[in-house]
């Protein structure tokens, strides 16, 4: 079965691309085509995950980000305060002089949960941006 192929440009930090690129080379993959493809499913996956948190949650969002970065840090704050109603507990800790990781408690209906989560993902400065959640009672 042939599939129809798009071709697309990205620009990319060059770091980035150097770490990707050896992430492709221990994985075995042919081309950073293939690794981007696979990638991409797995954003896909993640997504679809995400959207399917309903109900009552607990859970946390861990963060990495640069607190150099200029209003980062207020705004980080705003959103904390915004979601106060459902954020418990918060733990932060200094990785380096300029990097800093955080950690949210939370417990609150699944898509307020989601929503901090969503809502710290597309501040600039943030590194990276994880969820986790089960709800309460749920065995693992």
């Amino acid at each position: 079965m042939e599939q129809d192929l798009s071709r697309i440009g990205i620009s990319l930090p060059e770091h980035l691309l150097e770490k990707f690129d050896r992430i492709i080379e221990k994985r075995g993959y042919a081309s950073r085509s293939e690794g981007i493809r696979d990638a991409i499913r797995s954003y896909i996956r993640y997504y679809e995950w995400m959207s399917e948190v309903e109900g009552e949650r607990v859970g946390t969002v861990s963060m990495v980000y640069d607190h150099t970065h200029r209003g980062l840090v207020d705004t980080l704050t705003d959103v904390q305060h915004e979601f106060s109603g459902i954020i418990r507990s918060s733990i932060h800790f200094h990785i380096d002089h300029d990097t800093c990781m955080e950690v949210l408690l939370l417990r609150g209906e699944g898509k307020d949960v989601k929503a901090v989560a969503e809502r710290i993902m597309t501040i600039k400065g943030v590194k990276h941006v994880k969820l986790t959640t089960i709800r309460p009672g749920e065995e693992i």
